[in-house]
């Protein structure tokens, strides 16, 4: 089984992309604080999600959103300047809101509330 969940904040705004066939992605990373760690310690992984969730993580995420990974490990590598390059990410296959979700730059969590100088009926 390989199954892998994160809980932490994204280190970087996801941008999404698409491939040349015309698939959606989307790429970054998250911080994750080791737990018990004097020092306050932080990881950092690498993100991979794909289609309809590379664009739920690009139109509600951004950098220092808080977020709850679900996915797998993938390794990859690849050669660059004659050197063998492994890496490793997380396949993202489910994401879910861990804190406040991204704020609407026209609407703040308030925008339904009356104005204050209203006399409510309650």
């Amino acid at each position: 089984m390989n199954k892998v969940f994160l809980m932490g904040n994204l280190a970087r705004d996801p941008e999404l992309k698409q491939t040349q066939s015309g698939k959606a992605y989307v790429r970054t990373a998250i911080a994750v604080n080791r737990p018990f760690s004097k020092n306050k310690e932080v990881d950092f992984f690498n993100l991979l999600a794909w289609n309809q969730t590379a664009e739920f993580l690009s139109k509600y995420f951004s950098k220092g959103s808080k977020a709850l990974i679900e996915g797998r490990l993938q390794t990859n590598s690849y050669e660059k300047d004659g050197n063998k390059i492994n890496t490793v990410e997380v396949v993202v296959e489910q994401v879910e809101f861990a804190g406040a979700k991204k704020e609407n730059s026209n609407r703040n969590d308030f925008s339904d509330a009356p104005p204050e100088d209203v006399d409510m009926p309650f």
